[in-house]
């Protein structure tokens, strides 16, 4: 294939996604109960999570055993402030808020977290249907004191919410061939510090 005809499909692909940033705007919402979540500073419930804000965007999150969830948390962490000057955004996941607070310091993140802990949120919420534990993101609108889902997404490798798959594929490498790693410092092969008791 030549560059001209990867610059058509580009330009062909940026094209749909506008349609589909248009056609998310007309999505018909639907009302969702208020759901129980825990956190570090005790029980707190979905409508709480808005903050003060009218929408809202949930992160799905699979838990610190993910290293693909990592990824996307590594890279949407960066547009945290962007997100938060038009919505209030939450990372929730089944982990416990103490390994949730742990995990996060460990990868610099700066979202508010939440656990839903494996129950009726991400059973009834999550972004694919019969899938208790899928990545992803789904936004709620609070109007009236009540609470409407919007628009859901699936995470996945080379979707639209991270961008390290398409500049892998600047260099011709895809998701069969790299996976994401908690870190990639390579032990040197003589250790000036004597090399004892490392964690890799």
């Amino acid at each position: 294939m030549s560059s001209a005809e990867i610059a058509e499909l580009e330009m062909e692909l940026y094209q749909k996604t506008l349609a589909l940033h248009k056609l998310k705007q007309q999505v018909e919402t639907e009302e969702v109960k208020d759901y129980e979540f825990e956190t570090l500073d005790g029980t707190t419930t979905l409508k709480s999570l808005f903050a003060g804000n009218d929408k809202l965007l949930m992160i799905h999150n699979m838990g610190q055993a993910c290293r693909y969830c990592m990824i996307w948390g590594d890279g949407l962490n960066g547009f945290l402030p962007h997100l938060e000057s038009e919505l209030s955004v939450v990372m929730v996941s089944k982990d416990d808020p103490q390994t949730q607070n742990r995990y996060a310091h460990s990868r610099g993140w700066r979202f508010r977290m939440a656990s839903h802990g494996g129950g009726d949120y991400i059973k009834e919420q999550s972004t694919q249907a019969g899938v208790d534990n899928m990545p992803g993101a789904a936004c709620y609108h609070l109007k009236g004191g009540k609470i409407f889902r919007t628009n859901t997404a699936i995470f996945g490798p080379g979707d639209l919410y991270c961008s390290v798959w398409n500049f892998l594929a600047l260099a011709g490498i895809t998701s069969d061939d790299w996976t994401p790693q908690y870190n990639y410092w390579k032990r040197p092969q003589k250790m000036d510090d004597g090399g004892e008791n490392i964690i890799e």
